[in-house]
């Protein structure tokens, strides 16, 4: 769930993990999606076929994009830089009291955001964006998901999830908004990493990399069943 992704972005703005590892997590990462499909009753070969190709995705762009960007030269840990900007005071006190004090500021965050997002999906949710979708859409399937998963909210990847399995989208279109959806983590990311350039430079990777998949999922279907 997404609190993994949270994690990874705090340890990427501390520079621990690399940009590669930080976007393998965010594509990974399966928010709601696992808890809708045991409670629907999925078949399990749907659950292993979602999260294995999340996972191979994630794996395959987050190599790619450290042979790309990283630098021959590792940048130097952060961490200094992110407690002074977070006021965490970790050389006046203990590690837990300055843990305690930034999850805290964390959960307040992510809790306001969040109710405002629940507050969205419940008068608009599923039945808008049924409408939006059309299942045998090839390319604006895909790109349109991969959008809706970007909203850093729970209720994305549970939409996608039940739209999928009453047959509204198609299963590229689904791995598309899916791939993308990696909780509140992005909101997180430009909330503490003031590199706005860089958060905008992930923000089109993660869409990017959700959409492009999907629409070759649907050009390989194409070849092969026609």
């Amino acid at each position: 769930q997404c609190g993994f992704s949270v994690a990874a972005t705090n340890l990427y703005v501390a520079r621990i993990i690399s940009l590669g590892t930080l976007i393998a997590i965010y594509l990974s990462t399966s928010d709601e999606m696992l808890p809708i499909l045991i409670s629907e009753k999925a078949d399990i070969s749907i659950m292993i076929t979602l999260v294995v190709i999340k996972l191979i995705v994630g794996i395959i762009f987050g190599f790619i994009i450290d042979l790309i960007f990283r630098t021959k030269k590792d940048e130097k840990i952060q961490i200094e830089n992110l407690c002074q900007e977070h006021d965490c005071h970790c050389n006046q006190t203990t590690i837990l009291k300055s843990s305690l004090k930034h999850s805290l500021h964390i959960i307040i965050f992510i809790f306001c955001i969040t109710f405002l997002l629940n507050i969205g999906f419940t008068y608009l949710g599923e039945k808008v964006l049924s409408h939006i979708f059309m299942k045998k859409q090839i390319f604006s399937g895909p790109l349109l998901a991969s959008l809706i998963g970007l909203i850093p909210n729970c209720g994305a990847s549970v939409v996608l999830t039940e739209l999928y399995l009453n047959h509204v989208i198609s299963f590229a279109s689904v791995i598309s908004g899916l791939l993308s959806s990696s909780g509140v983590s992005l909101l997180f990311l430009f909330k503490i990493n003031k590199n706005l350039k860089e958060n905008f430079m992930i923000l089109g990777l993660v869409y990017f990399l959700g959409a492009i998949v999907g629409i070759c999922i649907n050009l390989i279907n194409i070849v092969i069943f026609s």
